[in-house]
């Protein structure tokens, strides 16, 4: 049987010419009792499309599960994308709640639950980005009394990743169990842009990196190719004091991440190096993949021999980028643009809504907030990937850099 797919429905805003091969409906059938032959072609329509939506189905944790694990995607992962023991030091304890009979699976979402899979009572915590950012939306504005929407910001901009002796996963599965209703929201980026986005309540925002490396002028593409990203130990415990920037692209730079030296033990060939480029297995096309906040420093690889450059060429020699500042700066240089309104696809979730997409192909963040008596419940399902990401070829980089 071939699996049927069938384009999403996108909002009007959105680069239609860009994200024409950017995300698949799939119908007709259920994940969680497909076989072998279906899967790979889930895989194969993941990677092509890295955004995949299973609409109105029931799905237990252990189908979940399989679904990101056992099947194709990495039937060799087994833990939870970040250590257990180390999400209290950090900021990804606030909202990921483990479910007992299947640990790998998180509960996420917002409000109190009662008896939920082996959870008698717990209250959830949609974060909002007061507690994180450094400015927040005005509250007048986040509770107009003229009728207009809400305003609110992206939380956080990330990839589901460790970035810390653990791998990326490969494939992030989101199941819908429980979704409030309310009146939309208008997302602010508050950078001068004067940049709005219409979203639902309780939207997932994603931006793809493949549109992002596109877009990048050919300087940057150049220097992309080339470069590495060193995240820092223990990321979330160091920059769990920071602040984010308004538009949920990266940390300010404020000098409160923790020190080295005062970070949990740590050891260096646990650290994490990755190229800023990630290559699609099936595709082969390149994807922009920094975590914004994450990153500590630079690596840039000299142009190769014999290959020309010219006065536009940055870091033609190579070079290692160790002020934090700077490191900053150029990754939103290369980033924000490929956040712009109509490039972000922010999702409207229903009940029974499961979302697969490609962790190592795109960046998504939490949106908005919802008030004291909403409640809302998703299963969450990221796995550290058993092998790391493959960055460009030789081939890729040669024709790339200028």
């Amino acid at each position: 049987m071939t699996i049927k797919l069938v384009p999403l429905v996108l909002p009007a805003n959105v680069d239609q010419e860009k994200f024409a091969d950017f995300g698949k409906e799939v119908k007709d059938i259920h994940p969680g009792n497909c076989t072998a032959d279906e899967f790979n072609e889930i895989e194969e329509a993941l990677y092509k499309h890295d955004f995949l939506l299973f609409r109105d189905i029931d799905l237990s944790l252990e189908q979940q599960l399989a679904l990101v694990k056992v099947s194709a995607f990495d039937p060799k992962a087994e833990n939870y994308v970040h250590k257990t023991d180390e999400m209290g030091k950090g900021i990804v304890d606030a909202y990921a709640n483990k479910i007992p009979r299947v640990p790998q699976i998180r509960l996420i979402g917002h409000g109190t639950v009662y008896d939920h899979e082996g959870i008698p009572e717990i209250t959830l915590r949609h974060e909002h980005h007061e507690s994180f950012h450094k400015t927040r939306v005005p509250i007048e504005d986040e509770q107009p009394k003229d009728g207009s929407p809400p305003a609110t910001r992206f939380f956080r901009w990330h990839m589901d990743s460790a970035f810390y002796e653990l791998s990326p996963s490969k494939a992030t599965g989101l199941y819908a169990i429980q979704v409030p209703q309310g009146p939309a929201q208008t997302v602010r980026y508050d950078d001068g842009s004067g940049d709005e986005l219409s979203v639902t309540l309780g939207a997932t925002a994603f931006a793809s990196g493949k549109i992002m490396f596109d877009i990048l002028p050919k300087e940057l593409k150049s220097f992309a190719v080339r470069a590495w990203a060193r995240y820092a130990p223990h990321p979330f415990e160091w920059m769990a004091r920071a602040k984010v920037i308004s538009t949920g692209l990266g940390l300010e730079s404020e000098g409160l991440e923790k020190p080295l030296d005062t970070l949990s033990s740590w050891d260096e060939d646990k650290v994490k190096v990755y190229p800023f480029v990630w290559k699609n297995p099936v595709t082969g096309s390149l994807h922009l993949q920094v975590h914004p906040c994450a990153i500590s420093e630079i690596h840039v690889e000299p142009v190769p021999e014999n290959c020309r450059s010219d006065n536009e060429t940055l870091y033609p020699n190579g070079g290692h980028i160790t002020d934090l500042r700077k490191v900053r700066e150029i990754v939103y240089q290369m980033q924000r643009p490929g956040i712009a309104p109509n490039l972000v696809y922010p999702h409207p979730w229903e009940n029974k809504d499961l979302v697969i997409f490609n962790n190592r192909g795109l960046i998504h963040t939490i949106v908005g907030f919802f008030r004291p008596d909403q409640v809302r419940v998703f299963h969450g399902c990221s796995l550290a990937g058993s092998n790391e990401p493959t960055g460009p070829s030789k081939e890729d980089i040669l024709k790339w850099v200028v």
